[in-house]
């Protein structure tokens, strides 16, 4: 390496870890987002899935009409809830 640019070698290193370091920190923030909304999505899916679960048995014994209430606060959830949805009902 010649010694006349190492200066300016090192300048543009110290430029290209700042980008760096700030890419590294968006990307991780994106993806902490994305984990967060995936969270998320997957509770109302377990929710729905709950829901459509009652809604067939429901079915099957000729009731629809309680069908459709949260399906985090029918009883006996809490055991089967691996998503620790809190129940927010009174």
């Amino acid at each position: 390496m010649d010694p006349r640019y190492t200066a300016e070698i090192f300048k543009h290193l110290e430029m290209q870890n700042e980008l760096l370091l700030e890419s590294h920190s968006s990307v991780s923030h994106q993806l902490h987002k994305l984990q967060v909304e995936e969270e998320m999505l997957m509770r109302k899916f377990h929710e729905l899935m709950k829901a459509q679960a009652v809604n067939k048995k429901n079915e099957n014994n000729g009731n629809i009409s309680t069908a459709l209430v949260d399906p985090a606060c029918i009883e006996g959830d809490e055991t089967d809830n691996n998503f620790d949805v809190e129940c927010e009902c009174g």
